[in-house]
């Protein structure tokens, strides 16, 4: 079948990306490749797909690579409805998975129109785009951020969650009440996923655990927030790729779902920091400070439904992702 993959250069993007066009499926990619994080790595992931260095919006790109003729990409931002329509246009799309979103809790707190643009009026325009399309499937990026300081643990789609504490966290609630209003109206089948703390090779330099890699490897001090005692549902990415794939090929009955996909087993950061002091072989300088605003304290999934529905749960231990999180580090860096 044709996907259609939005945020095809970014860190889940691409893994899922490079999985169908394995599976032998035909991949439509689109990104807007922004600078929220280096540029060099979203590239970088796009050399991997075959994809040479891109800088004109909605250009056609035949994919370099042998391994993949059946990839095509475009450089589009969501949010730029008419370029969108365009690409919808081009191509049958039989499936969309979006997952192109303005990330990062904190960076919420200091840009929040970014988050406005891309998060929601680029979220409504997929929308829009898949009504219009007939398209009978779409897959979604939520986040286990909506959750907010739930008490409930481990976290359940069957809770309330009506009080995020970030920006981002507010506008993945509102992809979901979004998702189920078109849902309603036009029979769409749309199916959200909570990502639980993506980490694995290729991830996104933002995040703590890449931070954390770097500044080791430096010998500088590392930004420890709550002192360590936050708690986070480490998924490794293969995990979430593969339960991208299960649902893509086998949508709900229903037309609205919402499903958790996480590790179901929740780690305490200083675990998971020791982890990475084993397998760099180095320790790790700590500066403990104390919890961010938008930061929550613990987070833990219940993926029971997901399991019940595709077969499969997320089950990577963390030594063994970050092992080869590692591993890749040491080889992309030459370190």
């Amino acid at each position: 079948m044709t996907v259609l993959v939005t945020g095809a250069a970014g860190f889940i993007g691409y893994h899922l990306s490079k999985r169908l066009l394995e599976d032998g499926h035909q991949v439509i990619g689109i990104d807007n490749i922004n600078d929220y994080y280096s540029p060099d790595l979203k590239f970088a992931r796009l050399n991997e797909l075959g994809i040479a260095r891109v800088d004109a919006e909605l250009e056609e790109i035949s994919c370099l690579s042998e391994v993949y003729p059946n990839f095509i990409f475009y450089r589009v931002d969501v949010s730029n409805a008419k370029a969108l329509r365009g690409v919808f246009k081009k191509h049958p799309i039989d499936k969309v998975c979006h997952l192109a979103a303005q990330a990062g809790v904190r960076y919420s707190i200091e840009n929040p129109s970014v988050y406005i643009q891309s998060n929601l009026v680029g979220f409504g325009n997929i929308l829009e785009e898949v009504r219009h399309a007939g398209i009978d499937h779409l897959i979604y990026a939520s986040s286990s951020s909506v959750y907010g300081e739930s008490k409930e643990v481990p976290f359940s789609t069957d809770q309330q969650v009506d009080h995020p504490i970030s920006l981002y966290a507010a506008t993945k609630k509102a992809n979901e009440l979004m998702a189920h209003t078109y849902s309603h109206l036009y029979n769409i089948n749309t199916t959200g996923l909570r990502f639980f703390t993506v980490y694995g090779p290729y991830g996104r330099p933002d995040m703590a655990y890449y931070l954390f890699t770097k500044a080791i490897l430096k010998n500088e001090p590392i930004k420890v927030f709550n002192n360590g005692k936050m708690r986070r549902d480490f998924t490794y990415i293969d995990d979430i790729v593969e339960g991208l794939v299960r649902i893509i090929e086998n949508p709900a009955k229903d037309n609205y779902k919402i499903y958790n996909i996480g590790n179901h087993k929740s780690e305490q950061l200083g675990d998971f920091i020791a982890t990475l002091e084993k397998y760099l072989g180095k320790t790790a300088k700590k500066e403990l400070l104390p919890m961010q605003p938008g930061d929550v304290p613990v987070t833990s999934a219940n993926t029971t439904k997901l399991g019940d529905w595709v077969g499969f749960q997320p089950n990577t231990a963390v030594r063994d992702g970050v092992q080869k999180f590692v591993d890749w580090y040491k080889t992309y860096y030459n370190v």
